[in-house]
């Protein structure tokens, strides 16, 4: 191992240099020549470490993203080779795993139906392909998942955590690609240039989030992050869940709210209710509500029994930036700027989500004085609404 490489900060530094060179149009096999790279050189939080600095360097997230996947080939034997401390039986990570596994499945499951409908010219395996291709729209729930449990985690104990704008990235490309593949094999003529695209698209970004998880994401997490940790991620598991295997639940005792007040009880202007009264009330209002304070950080949202969009306890505590994906994290800057100079006092979104239409609402939130002291967010599913017309006067069941 050259002098050049002894130290981690040279390697990491390698690695930027690669990545850099890349996006300005360079050769791969020039780079590697160029710089003295051996793969077999890194390992994986070096290539945690890169990815900080070239998010300092450069927030141009796509061109990130193809410079990535060619690092990621160089370091693929290498990666796959390091010595991880394995995840124990029924953890967070192994059930993470075995999820991984059956959505591999999955796609090997597809390849003979993409061959019969290429070979028949779009005439033969469109049913099977379909069937496939819902149940990975399915398994994107892995995705969510991780954006819930995985992602607050690695922030709140990692200092070196830029690397997840990129795996979020890829995890919506993965979601846009399966909806307009779902769209492409309900057509009544295949377009098969469109549908090879996007099936290439798809297997590699799909097997790309799971290789980048097990031999980067994981191995670091076995020996970085708390037991303890690793238990409270298996508590909010089973309670979000997997979309291809179980999981099994554990013993666990209940969290229970405490208010240090006489009774118990919350005195309003016009009212007096117990804590345990609040939460029931937040929790049955037929809305989604979460609450992000002065310091843009999440402090509260409700649990109704069937929420529009997941969250988990994970959340609390973290920055509303990081609970978005990267290209959003503009417009939720915008809205609570706006919202803390005045300038506005609510923003509304409508969209369709399968089924569903769903109003998402921010209001600003003032006190007395008229200070600003947080963002409230409310999500409501206004199909039926939308249905509403004439009067009803009358109880009719």
């Amino acid at each position: 191992m050259s002098e050049f490489t002894n130290k981690r900060s040279h390697r990491i530094q390698l690695l930027n240099r690669y990545m850099i060179g890349i996006m300005e149009g360079d050769k791969g096999a020039k780079l590697v020549q160029e710089l003295g790279m051996q793969a077999d050189d890194f390992i994986p939080s070096d290539v945690l470490s890169m990815f900080n600095l070239v998010f300092n360097e450069t927030s141009e997230l796509e061109e990130i993203k193809k410079a990535s996947n060619k690092l990621f080939n160089i370091l693929y034997e290498t990666l796959k080779a390091y010595p991880a401390i394995e995840a124990p039986e029924s953890s967070f990570i192994d059930y993470l795993m075995q999820d991984n596994k059956a959505i591999h499945q999955r796609l090997q499951d597809i390849k003979p139906f993409i061959k019969r409908i290429n070979k028949t010219s779009g005439e033969e395996g469109r049913e099977g392909l379909l069937k496939g291709f819902e149940d990975l729209e399915k398994a994107t729930w892995h995705y969510t998942v991780k954006e819930n449990i995985l992602f607050p985690v690695l922030e709140s104990h990692w200092t070196e955590h830029e690397c997840l704008k990129l795996m979020w990235s890829f995890h919506d490309d993965i979601r846009r690609n399966l909806k307009k593949m779902t769209s492409a094999l309900q057509t009544e003529v295949i377009d098969l240039e469109e549908f090879n695209s996007l099936t290439g698209a798809l297997f590699f970004n799909i097997s790309t989030i799971i290789f980048r998880e097990e031999r980067v994401l994981f191995p670091i997490m076995m020996e970085t992050i708390p037991e303890a940790v690793h238990e409270q991620m298996q508590l909010e598991l089973e309670e979000m869940k997997l979309p291809m295997v179980e999981v099994k639940s554990q013993p666990r005792t209940p969290g229970q709210g405490s208010l240090n007040a006489k009774n118990h009880t919350i005195v309003f202007p016009t009212g007096e209710i117990s804590l345990e009264q609040a939460e029931l009330i937040f929790n049955h209002l037929p809305i989604d509500i979460t609450f992000v304070d002065e310091n843009e950080t999440v402090k509260y949202f409700s649990t109704p029994d069937h929420r529009i969009f997941p969250r988990t306890a994970a959340i609390i505590g973290r920055k509303v930036q990081n609970c978005h994906p990267p290209e959003s994290v503009g417009v939720v800057n915008q809205i609570v700027e706006s919202f803390r100079k005045g300038e506005k006092e609510v923003a509304s979104f409508w969209l369709h989500l399968g089924p569903k239409y769903v109003l998402i609402q921010y209001f600003a939130v003032r006190d007395k004085e008229k200070k600003f002291r947080g963002v409230l967010e409310v999500s409501q599913e206004i199909t039926e609404i939308q249905k509403i017309k004439g009067e009803r006067k009358l109880l009719d069941w």
